[in-house]
């Protein structure tokens, strides 16, 4: 039995159905009668809206109808807003516009919504779109994040002419001015994080249909966060009691932060299906979803580092930039950088430290989380500045990280930005990542790259991230049948992660049930009573101890009716491996017999109450810090400027490890997108139009196999106490440590040269510039 539980190699349940193709992603769901739509994207980054004119439009074949934004506001649809209290730098309320679901008067980036084509076919959709004839007034726009700030940049909103919509203050400002005056070394440096886009594989998609019988709205759409879209959807947009809204998530094919909620394709195809009393279906073009989308990232910090006259940390000082897009639609818009850029202290003792985070407005998609959403960010800044701060001085890096480092003993650990870290061994986990990548060896495999003619780079990085934010919590029910099988019903919302696995697995531990004997259900607003979603990498951390405490009432409500079937004290019960047992003796019955019993009226002792059902919800005391140790080695081909990773090791700690394949295949992942950043990818506006040039995969370059190289991933977990299975998380861990690794090995290659920095991504290009800036070329 032990083969299912925590901490066991369990291959995904999961997988065989969805190899097969026989997984329910959106596209898979059509309904009788349903009907197509095809939105007209604004090909302006900024520009006013003289007229729309939709006739020729409506008179096409199998068109059904064609709505504009005076449609909607006619009908008095609800806008989510922001409601997070900021404000701006100079104390004035924070400025955060709306998103209107379709523009009437202005576009404000290359992609904005202005008109919606419904036909019989999705054909006969975009043919129509094709005649709806707008006739734009451009105007000036601003899409790089440097230029939204600068004295007589184009305003996005007239209202907010510098284009500032607010700003976050983290730390001490006096205190660490006052460090920063008596320090002996002050290292100072500027990083710009570019613009990233999600790119899952399932492109996002919506099928809203409305029961006029029941008065009742259901979206199927593959969003991460289910119940708190009916909730948007039900009170800010249409207004009606969540018992009139109904939100269905199956498989969705990738997510990583993007497809959280709050887009408006979800409240129009349900507002059209109301009006026009068919299903109305939205499937995005992969051409589309850049346009489409919220983005990622996006921001630029300008950090400083105090040291005293040993090298030991001082203070630390960051202002920064983050590009918020045209848009607020509400408090997403709002979480990265601005939450998680605390932990830009990382693993280390800083005394204190002053953080501002400003967001400003431009003439691009909003950026919303996207993996690691700020936490990659944190742990860039604070890894870069400390390896050039190490070359600056002239000391080593390893040894610079060891003398700051927190050590076991000084946990737990309130940092002076706010996170506390309960446990960890940030020195052990170096230790084993400079063991496990034979850092010793890397001084015979740079002569090695020498004589072939290359440049060779090592990056190490020490990240932490705070995971399992407190704010909301999260719920499971375990619901059992008359046969003695069970539905496992989860408030998260998987996105290939493997939680079906992952839960079962907890659940065969707790209660022995064989993965078999369990139906697995997340993603119905309907069946599932509650749930906040999956983000953050929180659904171990809170939804697994939900299921903890929800099988906890499980057994309890057992052995009331173990001890009648045993004919022994309840007291004496004892529960373990499946099994109810009275204490000393080999009496016993399963938990599917106990299970069946509950369900069988001439088996109950007096003033048992029947069935066996039992949910709990679970809110954290303490946030979660998962950590650990990247090590990355690179080789450059100087004359061409082409990067390729060479080797690559993590060492991790993650709290508990529910699942060591599961956990692999999360560190896999996390890394390829870090990786993907660094060396390829980038969203890019022409900065003088604003015109969008990375629309597709011909522009925007994906990582690809050839890009990576084999991962070597060790564990060192230490649990916390702060859930009942002492995990952490560990969904978005690969990304916060991947982006920083690579980039310092690049650097790192590059420095002998007197290359400072490379732009990001460090493509063969921009590589091959930074060697030949370098050499004065």
């Amino acid at each position: 039995m032990s083969k299912y539980g925590i901490g066991q190699p369990v291959l995904r349940f999961e997988d065989p159905r969805l190899l097969r193709g026989q997984g329910r992603y959106i596209n898979d769901v059509n309904l009788p009668g349903q009907t197509h739509a095809v939105f007209v994207r604004s090909p302006h980054a900024h520009a006013k809206i003289r007229s729309i004119d939709i006739e020729d439009a409506r008179k096409a074949p199998g068109v059904v109808a064609v709505y504009t934004g005076h449609d909607v506001t006619a009908d008095g649809l609800g806008m989510p807003k922001a409601n997070m209290p900021r404000r701006r730098p100079d104390g004035k309320p924070m400025f955060a516009p709306q998103r209107p679901p379709l523009v009437t008067d202005r576009v404000r980036y290359v992609g904005d919504p202005v008109a919606m084509v419904i036909a019989e076919t999705l054909t006969q959709a975009k043919d129509a779109a094709e005649l709806v004839n707008i006739d734009y007034e451009p105007l000036p726009s601003v899409t790089s994040t440097e230029d939204t700030v600068k004295p007589g940049a184009p305003a996005v909103w007239d209202e907010c002419p510098d284009n500032i919509s607010n700003h976050v203050e983290r730390g001490n400002k006096a205190a660490t001015e006052e460090a920063f005056r008596s320090a002996a070394k002050i290292v100072r440096r500027r990083y710009v994080i570019s613009r990233v886009h999600a790119q899952f594989m399932e492109p996002r998609g919506t099928l809203g249909t409305y029961d006029p019988g029941e008065d009742r709205m259901t979206l199927y759409a593959d969003v991460q966060y289910p119940h708190r879209v009916r909730s948007m959807l039900a009170n800010s947009v249409f207004k009606v009691p969540e018992s009139k809204m109904r939100v269905i998530a199956g498989d969705v094919g990738g997510g990583f932060g993007t497809k959280g909620w709050q887009y408006v394709e979800h409240r129009l195809t349900l507002w059209a299906a109301r009006k026009l009393l068919r299903p109305v279906k939205w499937t995005c073009e992969r051409s589309e979803a850049v346009m489409a989308d919220e983005h990622g990232r996006d921001n630029i910090g300008e950090i400083e580092l105090a040291l005293d006259k040993d090298n030991r940390f001082l203070a630390l000082r960051l202002n920064m930039l983050a590009n918020i897009g045209a848009y607020i639609g509400s408090d997403r818009n709002l979480l990265t950088p601005f939450g998680m850029i605390v932990t830009v202290l990382g693993v280390y003792k800083i005394p204190t430290a002053y953080l501002d985070v400003v967001g400003v407005l431009s003439n691009t998609n909003p950026t919303a989380p996207y993996r690691g959403a700020g936490r990659p960010e944190a742990i860039y800044l604070i890894e870069r500045l400390i390896d050039d701060a190490a070359r600056e001085l002239g000391v080593d890096r390893v040894e610079l990280r060891r003398k700051n480092m927190l050590a076991e003993s000084d946990l737990p650990y309130q940092s002076p930005v706010g996170p506390f870290y309960d446990c960890g061994q940030f020195e052990k986990n170096m230790d084993m990542a400079l063991e496990l990548a034979d850092v010793a060896g890397y001084k015979a495999r740079l002569e090695a790259s020498k004589k072939r003619g290359k440049l060779r780079g090592l990056g190490i990085v020490n990240a932490i991230e705070q995971a399992a934010g407190t704010l909301q919590p999260e719920y499971a029910e375990i619901r059992f049948n008359p046969g003695g099988t069970a539905a496992l019903l989860m408030g998260t919302k998987a996105q290939g992660q493997g939680h079906e696995t992952m839960f079962k697995q907890i659940l065969h531990e707790r209660l022995g049930l064989d993965p078999a004997d369990v139906q697995y259900i997340d993603g119905d607003t309907d069946r599932v009573a509650f749930g906040m979603g999956t983000m953050g990498s929180r659904s171990t951390v809170l939804g697994g101890s939900a299921l903890f405490l929800a099988a906890d009432k499980v057994i309890a409500k057992g052995k009331k009716l173990a001890s009648h079937l045993l004919e022994a004290g309840e007291q004496d019960i004892e529960f373990a491996d499946g099994r109810f047992k009275v204490a000393g003796t080999d009496k016993s019955v399963s938990m599917k017999q106990v299970a069946m019993a509950a369900f069988t009226p001439a088996r109950w002792p007096p003033g048992f109450e029947g069935g066996l059902y039992e949910n709990a919800t679970f809110k954290g005391e303490k946030d979660t810090y998962p950590n650990g140790c990247h090590i990355c080695e690179v080789e450059i081909d100087p004359d061409t400027g082409e990067v390729q990773l060479d080797r690559y090791s993590v060492v991790d700690d993650v709290g508990t490890v529910m699942n060591p394949v599961g956990l692999k295949g999360q560190i896999h992942g996390g890394v390829a997108q870090g990786v993907g950043q660094i060396l390829s990818e980038q969203v890019v506006w022409d900065r003088d139009s604003g015109q969008l040039l990375t629309a597709s995969f011909l522009d925007y370059a994906m990582p690809r196999a050839d890009m990576m190289c084999s991962l070597e991933i060790k564990s060192n977990p230490v649990p916390t106490k702060y859930n009942p299975l002492g995990a952490k998380g560990a969904g978005e861990a690969g990304t916060v440590g991947a982006l920083p690794a690579v980039m310092n090995a690049v650097v790192d290659a590059l420095a002998p040269l007197g290359v400072r920095d490379v732009a990001m991504p460090a493509t063969a290009q921009n590589v091959w510039r930074a060697i030949h800036e370098a050499k004065g070329g």
